[in-house]
């Protein structure tokens, strides 16, 4: 079996913040259980929002039509991965709107292209200085049920607290939130690698489309 490998997307801004911090309070588990864990830093780009103009869909590579930011590198890099985290700070009770735009796009061309991560496993992570985290949590994970992937819980919700780059390494129950969330998702994981020969996924239903104008 081939070693796995997680990616975490950090949304912050700020490179070496506490949304950093958070996460990679969370590589040693996953090298003590023999998975690659790497953090990419997408908050400081400029990234352009979707448009909602459906070339994705109609092209089918696996491709956003706009070209000249990290999303399309990022959407192959996900799709290669085992495990997927994405990671925010909060802004106005949200996630911060670059991280915001490039997700739209990556979830909208994986689900143009027959959900390119369907039955991964994914997690969402927020920081936040005092309210607002469980909002922005609920967004994060709606793009990952959208997609069919499959979310591992903590022993609480995964949003910690900091304000000062570095604070949220004195958030305790935080960390340990993190720490349990990695093993479970490790765990995940590890049953899916062993188990998804024996038991082979649930062919992908096509999408029944509607709204309700009449």
């Amino acid at each position: 079996m081939k070693k796995m490998k997680v990616i975490a997307f950090n949304g912050s801004p700020k490179k070496g913040g506490n949304t950093f911090n958070a996460l990679q309070s969370m590589q040693p588990i996953f090298e003590q259980n023999g998975v690659d864990f790497e953090i990419l830093h997408i908050g400081n780009s400029t990234i352009q929002g979707c448009m909602a103009c459906g070339t994705c869909r109609t092209n089918k590579n696996e491709r956003c039509v706009f070209d000249k930011d990290p999303v399309n590198e990022m959407i192959q890099k996900a799709k290669e991965a085992d495990g997927i985290i994405i990671a925010s700070p909060v802004y106005y009770a949200s996630i911060n709107g670059t991280f915001k735009s490039f997700l739209d796009r990556m979830f909208y061309v994986s689900g143009s292209n027959g959900h390119l991560f369907r039955h991964k496993v994914g997690a969402a992570v927020v920081v936040t200085r005092r309210a607002g985290g469980s909002n922005a949590f609920l967004d994060l994970n709606n793009y990952l049920l959208y997609s069919e992937m499959i979310i591992p819980a903590s022993n609480y919700w995964n949003v910690l607290h900091g304000s000062k780059p570095g604070e949220v390494l004195e958030d305790h129950e935080g960390l340990q939130t993190l720490a349990v969330l990695a093993r479970n998702f490790c765990w995940t994981l590890k049953l899916i690698a062993h188990g998804k020969e024996q038991f082979p996924a649930p062919e992908r239903v096509k999408k029944i489309g509607t709204n309700f104008i009449r």
